[in-house]
C-alpha cells in the first residue's frame, strides 16, 4: 500500500522561512543574525515506511503534549494536527536566543489504497508519534494448504 509521494506544496514552509529570514536581515535594527530572536514556522519531521502488516508514520513532536495532537482520516487523507505551546512564564524580552519553533502544525498524507479508520493505531512516546495503518485485507497474502494425493 504505497503512499502518493508527490506533494506540490511540500516546500512552501521552507520558502516562507527563507523569505522571513531575508526580511528580518534587511529590516532589523543592526543586530547580527546570531543575536536575534528567531521567528519560524514549525513543520515536524516525518518518516513513512512500509512493513509486512502496513504503513508506519513516525512524526517527531518534542515538547508537544499528547492532548494537543490529533490524527484524522477523511476521504483517504490521513491528517496530523497539533500545537507546541511556548513557555508562558518567560517573556520575550528575557530571551538571549530563541531557536525552537512553536505554534500549530498540520501535515496531510494521501493514501493510495482505501484505509479503514477503525483499524488505525496511534501511540505517543518520548516525543514521537507513531501511527500504524494496516494493509487492506485484499493485499495480505493468503496461505492455502494444498493436499497432495
Amino acid at each position: 500500500m504505497p503512499i502518493v509521494k508527490w506533494d506540490p506544496l511540500r516546500n512552501i514552509a521552507a520558502l516562507q522561512d527563507r523569505i522571513n529570514k531575508a526580511f528580518d536581515e534587511t529590516f532589523r535594527d543592526g543586530d547580527p543574525p546570531e543575536n536575534s530572536v528567531s521567528i519560524c514556522a514549525w513543520r515536524p519531521a516525518v518518516d513513512i515506511y512500509e512493513t509486512e502488516n502496513g504503513i508506519i508514520i513516525k512524526a517527531e513532536l518534542p515538547g508537544v503534549r499528547k492532548e494537543d495532537i490529533s490524527v484524522e482520516v477523511k476521504d483517504n487523507i490521513l491528517t496530523l494536527k497539533g500545537e507546541r505551546i511556548p513557555d508562558k512564564e518567560i517573556i520575550q524580552e528575557k530571551y538571549f536566543r530563541r531557536e525552537r519553533c512553536f505554534g500549530s502544525f498540520h501535515r496531510a498524507f494521501t493514501m493510495q489504497d482505501i484505509i479503514n479508520p477503525d483499524k488505525i493505531k496511534a501511540g505517543f512516546k518520548d516525543g514521537v508519534l507513531e501511527v500504524e495503518i494496516p494493509k487492506p485485507e485484499a493485499e495480505k497474502p493468503k496461505q492455502i494448504k494444498v493436499n497432495i494425493e
